[in-house]
């Protein structure tokens, strides 16, 4: 699946909403103004995702210091309602951006559905969730795939249900699944072996806080680029703390598109522009003295100088022997009209 000509970039909002509609708008502003070509936010129901016991992950607990609170206590703080929903897509189809959302159970996939999200993403966590992965591909559309957290034998299982329950279009998101992820935990290269693999196309979820990493996967061939971000990283909840901040974000979508710019057809040639510069910094063969007309042509008449307007170096050879037919005079650029 390519789903555009080039990077596409996704910018991650998540829940960085805190439950609040309007900050949620913003986001989608910030987006917008960076350049990025989808926001994804997160949908689920609280009851639905997590028992009333479950503790936080180490990373929100690092996050979020001094409250006591479980984990499905803090995902009822940072949810939106269905409704809320219609009304976000709406926005950002008013803002001219993608609205893609990660459901992360049957009832939010079904919304998102009705909703003509273009792109099903699959949060990492999901990734052996297989009931649900039959569910969400039975819908066939395309797919993104977090692999965060996942051996290659997982991803390979994982697209075995997709592929029988009639997914056709899948990309692979390489991630490391901690917030922040540090940078040797990153294994770009890892993504490499998910395309080698699996013959799929790839991309990169990125947790390191700062922008090379996404960057440089943008260089290894990622073609789909998820980062988070916030309005401010001093706000309270679980991921600001590890995301871009309206800046930086458009800093990397400047970036990534700068790379792909450079990155080019892997064709091997002169540019339109070197083809002027080469005529100044090449070199041709030129006369070391006067040569008469009739003249043979020995070593000891040519000098190689610029410009390269003239018979270049790599002639000298072919030019040695030959008989001048004009007068030649020295510290001229000699052309095949001349000899």
């Amino acid at each position: 699946m390519r789903l555009q000509k080039g990077v596409f970039i996704i910018a991650e909002a998540g829940v960085n909403h805190n439950g609040n509609l309007e900050i949620a708008k913003r986001l989608v502003d910030v987006a917008v103004e960076a350049g990025a070509d989808a926001i994804k936010f997160q949908t689920f129901v609280p009851e639905e995702l997590v028992t009333r016991e479950a503790g936080r992950a180490a990373y929100q607990e690092i996050n979020m210091p001094g409250r006591e609170e479980t984990q499905l206590e803090m995902i009822r703080r940072l949810v939106l309602g269905y409704e809320q929903f219609y009304e976000l897509k709406a926005y950002c189809d008013g803002a001219g951006i993608i609205f893609l959302s990660t459901p992360f159970d049957y009832h939010s996939a079904d919304l998102l559905d009705a909703l003509g999200v273009p792109i099903f993403k699959i949060a990492s966590g999901e990734l052996v969730n297989h009931p649900f992965l039959r569910y969400v591909a039975a819908k066939k559309k395309p797919l993104l795939l977090s692999t965060g957290m996942a051996t290659l034998g997982e991803v390979e299982e994982a697209l075995e249900v997709i592929e029988q329950a009639g997914g056709k279009e899948v990309t692979l998101l390489h991630c490391t699944t901690n917030y922040p992820a540090a940078y040797e935990e990153v294994n770009l290269r890892a993504m490499l072996t998910l395309q080698q693999a699996f013959n799929l196309p790839v991309g990169y979820s990125d947790h390191t806080q700062g922008i090379e990493v996404a960057v440089a996967a943008v260089a290894l061939g990622a073609c789909v680029i998820e980062k988070h971000f916030t309005l401010d990283r001093s706000m309270e909840g679980p991921d600001h703390k590890t995301s871009l901040e309206p800046a930086e974000l458009a800093a990397m979508v400047r970036a990534i598109r700068n790379v792909e710019k450079a990155m080019g057809d892997g064709r091997k040639r002169p540019t339109n522009s070197e083809k002027e510069i080469m005529k100044v910094v090449r070199r041709s063969l030129v006369a070391s003295r006067d040569i008469k007309a009739g003249e043979i042509i020995t070593e000891d008449m040519l000098k190689i100088k610029r410009p390269g307007t003239g018979i270049p170096p790599k002639m000298w050879d072919v030019v040695i022997g030959r008989r001048a037919r004009v007068d030649i005079p020295a510290d001229t650029v000699l052309t095949w009209d001349m000899v």
